[in-house]
C-alpha cells in the first residue's frame, strides 16, 4: 500500500535516523516507524511490531486485527485526518456503535481512557495512549458530493495526484473486501480533528488542531476488520485539497489487564471489556 518514498525525508525535523530492525523483523515488513518521531513511539515496544506503514494523504486501507494488538497513529503532517471504522471479525454484523459509545461514556469526544463499543455492548477498541485528548466522533464522512463542491472534479490524467477519493468512497471499497456494503458504513471516528457546537448548535469544525507528531493508540480488545480513510474531515473548510500523510505503526500489546486504565476509567467500560472478555474464556 505505501511507497517508502512517500515518507518523510530523513532530513526531516520530525524524523528519527534509522537503526536495525529488531532480529524478528520479516524482510518483506520494512521498519517504516523508525522515520516517525521519537516522542511518538513512547510507551510502543518495538521490539513486539509486527508491521508499519506509512500512508500517504487520500488513501485508504483495511487489516483484520487480532485480540491483543494496537496500532499507533501519527500524524506526520499538521492538520491530519483519519476516518476509522470497526467491525467484529467473527460476526460482521457486530460493528462500532457511536451513540451508544458516546451514551454509555457520557462523551462527545474521544481520548485515553475511552472504549470504542458494539452495539451488542462489547469493548471492540480502547484509546490505550493519546498525544491530542479530542477526536471527533460526529462529523461523519467527505461523500463525493461535497468533496467535488468543495475542491472540483479532477482526472488523474489532469491532476498527476496518487489518490483523489472522497472518504466515504474509500472506506466503501475497502469494507467491500469484506463482503460489506454501503448499508454496513456507519458514521467513523474521525482520528486528529475536533469539532464542536456553537450555541445554535451547529457543529463546527477546529482548524489547526492537529500538530505534526501528534498521535493516538488503539488497542484492539476483540478480533476486528478495522477500516481507515486518509481523506480531509468532511468539515474541514479548507479550499484546497490537501490530505495529510499518517504513519501506523502495529504491535503486540497484549489483552486489557484487571488494572487497565480503560476498565477503570468508568464502570460502563469495565462492563463493555468484561463483555468482549466473555467471549474468550
Amino acid at each position: 500500500m505505501s511507497d517508502p518514498t512517500d515518507a518523510a525525508p530523513l532530513n526531516d525535523p520530525l524524523t528519527v535516523v534509522p537503526a536495525d530492525p529488531p532480529a524478528h523483523s520479516p524482510v518483506d515488513a520494512p521498519a517504516l516507524w523508525q522515520r516517525f518521531p521519537a516522542a511518538a513511539l513512547a510507551g510502543v515496544d518495538t521490539t513486539r511490531a509486527l508491521w508499519s506503514e506509512v500512508m500517504p494523504g487520500g488513501s485508504h486501507w483495511s487489516w483484520r486485527m487480532p485480540r491483543g494488538t494496537a496500532i499507533r497513529f501519527v500524524a506526520l503532517q499538521p492538520g491530519a485526518n483519519l476516518s476509522l471504522v470497526l467491525y467484529a471479525a467473527h460476526e460482521k454484523l457486530e460493528r462500532y456503535n457511536m451513540p451508544d459509545s458516546l451514551k454509555a461514556q457520557h462523551t462527545a469526544r474521544y481520548t485515553r481512557g475511552h472504549v470504542l463499543m458494539s452495539d451488542m455492548g462489547r469493548a471492540m477498541a480502547s484509546f490505550t495512549a493519546d498525544s491530542l485528548g479530542w477526536h471527533d466522533p460526529l462529523g461523519a464522512l467527505l461523500d463525493a458530493e461535497r468533496m467535488a463542491e468543495r475542491y472540483g472534479v479532477r482526472r488523474y490524467e489532469d491532476a498527476r495526484n496518487g489518490m483523489y477519493r472522497s472518504g466515504k468512497d474509500g472506506l466503501l471499497i475497502e469494507i467491500g473486501k469484506y463482503g460489506l456494503t454501503r448499508r454496513d458504513l456507519g458514521v467513523p471516528v474521525n482520528l486528529f480533528s475536533r469539532v464542536g457546537v456553537d450555541a445554535e448548535g451547529r457543529f463546527g469544525f477546529v482548524p489547526d488542531h492537529c500538530k505534526a507528531g501528534d498521535h493516538v493508540e488503539l488497542r484492539f480488545d476483540m478480533d476486528v476488520i478495522v477500516a481507515v480513510s486518509s481523506a480531509p474531515h468532511a468539515l474541514d473548510p479548507s479550499p484546497v485539497y490537501d490530505p495529510r500523510r499518517i504513519g501506523l505503526l502495529a504491535w503486540r500489546c497484549g489483552a486489557a489487564p484487571a488494572d487497565d486504565f480503560c476498565r477503570a476509567f468508568r464502570p460502563e467500560n469495565a462492563r463493555a471489556l468484561h463483555n468482549t472478555d466473555m467471549l474468550y474464556l
